[in-house]
C-alpha cells in the first residue's frame, strides 16, 4: 500500500492528496491509508532520503527536507540565465493563453509540465493567477512584469500574432466524392 500511495503522491505534484482521495482512488479505508503513510513517514525519517511527508493544507504532500536546502538553492541559482527550449514552450503557451492551468499547458504540449512551472515560478517568470471554477480548482499561472522586462515588452499585447493555419478544405468539399462514376 506505502508503494501505491508513495506513487500517488509523487504525481499529484505540490497539490498533494487528502485522505479522502486517496481513499476514494485505491479503494482501501482510511486506517489502511493512515498506516501506509505513517510507514512511509518512518521510512523517510532516515538520513539515506531527501524527501519527506508533510500534511499541508489538508493534504498530503512529498517535500523536500528543510536541512538540505542550502542544495537546493544552489540549483536553482546555478542554473544558466538561459531558458531551455520546454521553458520557452510553457512559457509561450502561458503567455498566449493566461490565465491558464498546469492541465491545460500539458494538454497544449502533449507532456507534463509540472517541473517546468516550477522552475519558472521560482525564476519569477510566472505567477499563480488564482483558482479557476473547475473540479479540483486547479491553479490559474500567468506571466510576471519580469517576464515582459526579459523578453522587452510592454504588455503581453505586444507578442507577435500567431496566424491561424488556413482550413485547406471547405466544408463541402469533405462530401463530395473525389471520384467520379
Amino acid at each position: 500500500m506505502k508503494a501505491i500511495i508513495e506513487g500517488l503522491l509523487f504525481v499529484s505534484g505540490e497539490d498533494g492528496l487528502s485522505l479522502d482521495e486517496l481513499t476514494k482512488i485505491t479503494g482501501r479505508n482510511e486506517s489502511e491509508i493512515k498506516e501506509g503513510i505513517k510507514e512511509l513517514y518512518n521510512d523517510y525519517k532516515s538520513d539515506e532520503h531527501g524527501i519527506q511527508i508533510e500534511y499541508l493544507g489538508e493534504h498530503f504532500k512529498l517535500t523536500t527536507k528543510q536541512e538540505h536546502k542550502e542544495y537546493y538553492k544552489k540549483l536553482v541559482e546555478e542554473e544558466s540565465s538561459t531558458l531551455s527550449q520546454s521553458a520557452l514552450e510553457t512559457l509561450a503557451i502561458i503567455a498566449y493563453n493566461e490565465p491558464v492551468t498546469r492541465m491545460e499547458v500539458d494538454e497544449i504540449r502533449g507532456i507534463n509540465s509540472s517541473y517546468v512551472i516550477r522552475k519558472l515560478l521560482i525564476k519569477g517568470l510566472i505567477e499563480e493567477a488564482g483558482k479557476k471554477d473547475a473540479p479540483g480548482n486547479p491553479k490559474l499561472f500567468k506571466t510576471t512584469d519580469k517576464f515582459l522586462d526579459y523578453f522587452g515588452l510592454g504588455s503581453v499585447k505586444e507578442l507577435p500574432k500567431i496566424e491561424k493555419e488556413e482550413n485547406i478544405l471547405d466544408e463541402e468539399d469533405l462530401f463530395e466524392a473525389k471520384y467520379k462514376e
